[in-house]
């Protein structure tokens, strides 16, 4: 099939008329390659292919889970979404017009030099008209959303605990009301506890606003809790994909079943539980005073 050189890969494009009624995303054929670097002066140039193909979509409010070991392309796809990968080929079609993102790591994703209320007023200074007075109260008001107490406002990233600092990134990725979240591995830097704070979090808060989130991570288990379809991604390709229930338990790939078993989950007949286990559970349950205090 002839494919052509993407020339606005910005998501929100005016191919976004021919998303199906309940899709958010939809992604065709994507395929990404960088050049390598010659280490030589008349060494021939090659290109390096990091994704093959990928097509999938998102739903409205649907959480879509994407798995895959280290390297496969799991975050070149992610950037490829957001409009940072200037060249690919293929399809990316987005109804969201502000898609925003949470990174891995919370501490290397938040400017060390501002203050806490200075992160969240940002997006709100850039993209609206609200006055200073307006901006303030919108970020305290999404503190108290993620279960952050207001004098976290006047903090330094530094002063944060790594919960907390997770917690800043996804109100600071929320507060200009965004349909589409992609999440990419948001609680691999986090201890088991503050992993089953985080997720419940983020369930919560994709119930209540109902987003559409793309959940990357490593984690089969993790993946599980959180996720309504799943895709594996090996290589950059995806060689598996479905309701999260089908393919975890009717796995049809051998790599799918590898990755299954090297998380202990093959073989097993009800729904997998995070690493946290009870006191993940407890977490979940807890007072919002017990959150803040925790994270």
């Amino acid at each position: 099939m002839k494919r052509t050189q993407a020339k606005n890969p910005l998501p929100g494009s005016p191919s976004q008329s021919c998303l199906l009624q309940d899709h958010i995303l939809e992604v065709e054929d994507l395929c990404v390659s960088y050049e390598r670097q010659k280490s030589r002066l008349f060494e021939k140039e090659e290109s390096m292919q990091v994704l093959h193909d990928v097509s999938f979509f998102i739903r409205k409010g649907e959480v879509l889970g994407l798995v895959g070991e280290s390297g496969c392309g799991k975050s070149t796809l992610s950037r490829a979404i957001l409009g940072l990968q200037p060249r690919y080929e293929g399809a990316i079609r987005c109804a969201a017009a502000r898609p925003q993102m949470v990174f891995q790591d919370p501490y290397s994703s938040l400017n060390p030099a501002k203050r806490v209320g200075w992160i969240l007023e940002e997006p709100l200074k850039l993209n609206t008209a609200l006055s200073a007075k307006e901006r303030r109260q919108r970020a305290l008001a999404m503190l108290e959303r993620v279960g952050l107490e207001e004098k976290i406002v006047d903090r330094f990233p530094r002063q944060l605990s790594g919960g907390q600092r997770q917690r800043v990134c996804i109100a600071e990725s929320l507060m200009l009301e965004p349909s589409l979240l992609i999440a990419d591995e948001p609680v691999s830097a986090l201890d088991v506890t503050i992993q089953a704070q985080i997720l419940e979090l983020l369930s919560r808060l994709q119930k209540e606003m109902g987003l559409a989130i793309l959940f990357i991570s490593h984690d089969m288990r993790v993946v599980y809790q959180l996720s309504q379809r799943v895709m594996v991604m090996k290589e950059g390709r995806i060689v598996e994909s479905g309701d999260v229930d089908e393919v975890y338990f009717h796995p049809r790939h051998p790599y799918t079943k590898e990755l299954l078993e090297a998380a202990g989950i093959e073989g097993e007949e009800e729904r997998p539980e995070t690493d946290a286990g009870a006191d993940g559970a407890a977490a979940g349950k807890g007072t919002d005073e017990r959150r803040r205090a925790d994270a």
